[in-house]
């Protein structure tokens, strides 16, 4: 009679699970995670097909552009796999420094607009916008080149209101890795 009622009590275990198993839907495919750090260190020689912050296989586009004023155009290059629905990439920046590609940071932005400003070496500050979760509200993100890359020096959330005027309140900078 134990017995029995042990087999039952495993049988019955195991059409709860396959039947669970065959129920529950299949997560749709959606965007993994995305990587929040770099493969190399701000200043490293570092190669733009593989280096940065990147998925494990890349789809890579470009967007060069000269940051630095020396009339030759740093390598500017994303990683489309992991770009948002948003149109937010991780846009890796490398300086050629005598035949060395140095990484010298990633800009995080669906839009990138250089600013008049510049830091070390000459090179422009920038100005990053993030959409969150739509355009009605983003983050504007300033990026300043120091101690050998570009990093936020700034941030600001902001929302588009009925009117089109934009409202912003500053973020402490400080408190973002």
């Amino acid at each position: 009679m134990l017995r029995t009622r042990v087999i039952i009590l495993v049988l019955a275990t195991s059409a709860l699970v396959l039947a669970c198993g065959k129920s529950q839907p299949r997560a749709p495919a959606g965007p993994r995670p995305l990587p929040v750090h770099p493969t190399v260190r701000a200043g490293e020689c570092a190669d733009p097909q593989r280096d940065g912050v990147l998925a494990d296989r890349p789809t890579l586009a470009r967007a060069d552009r000269d940051l630095d004023g020396d009339g030759k155009d740093e390598v500017v290059i994303a990683d489309r796999n992991i770009c948002t629905s948003e149109g937010n990439c991780h846009w890796n920046v490398f300086h050629d420094d005598a035949g060395c590609l140095r990484y010298v940071g990633t800009i995080s932005a669906a839009r990138v607009q250089r600013l008049p400003r510049r830091g070390e070496h000459g090179f422009a500050d920038v100005r990053a916008i993030w959409y969150l979760a739509s355009e009605n509200r983003l983050l504007l993100q300033e990026y300043r080149f120091r101690r050998g890359g570009y990093r936020i020096a700034e941030v600001v959330l902001c929302r588009h209101s009925g009117d089109d005027s934009v409202l912003c309140a500053e973020v402490d900078a400080s408190a973002i890795p």
